[in-house]
């Protein structure tokens, strides 16, 4: 992974909406949690290829709200490089468990999120339809419920 960079950009910053949107539907839901939290670009030779957007749960807890990674860098090894970097960071600012939640018929996000140490734990029953106004399909089947997986650190 050559002349890879994580950079926590500032307040000021514009948000990377395009990538954001690849692992949230819509504007409106990212906007409920962005300004709440510190938002990372992964950057490769000056390209913002990966973002992440870590959500402070309580003093020991970080959940991981957003991670995307450009459709052109999907598949190799970026998503895995940038959750190690996410562990790190949460290790080193003293939280003890790193969170992320993903639809339960996301079966290769869950096989991502396992193959990088998370353990499922628990479930959100009706979660997409409760907090999106549209219901939203993946793969033709609609998202109800949500997946939580959690890592400690």
């Amino acid at each position: 992974m050559q002349q890879l960079r994580l950079i926590k950009l500032r307040s000021t910053d514009a948000l990377p909406f395009g990538l954001l949107l690849l692992a949230d539907e819509t504007i409106a839901a990212i906007e409920k949690y962005i300004y709440a939290s510190a938002v990372y670009v992964l950057m490769q030779s000056g390209e913002t290829i990966g973002v992440a957007a870590l959500y402070p749960l309580s003093a020991d807890e970080l959940e991981i709200k957003n991670i995307a990674v450009a459709a052109s860098h999907q598949n190799k090894g970026f998503g895995s490089f940038l959750i190690r970097q996410l562990i790190e960071l949460a290790r080193t600012q003293q939280y003890k468990m790193l969170v992320v939640g993903t639809a339960d018929t996301g079966l290769q996000q869950i096989r991502f999120y396992e193959r990088n140490g998370f353990k499922k734990y628990a479930l959100r029953k009706n979660f997409f339809i409760e907090h999106y106004p549209q219901p939203i399909f993946e793969n033709g089947v609609q998202l109800k419920d949500m997946v939580l997986l959690r890592q400690p650190l």
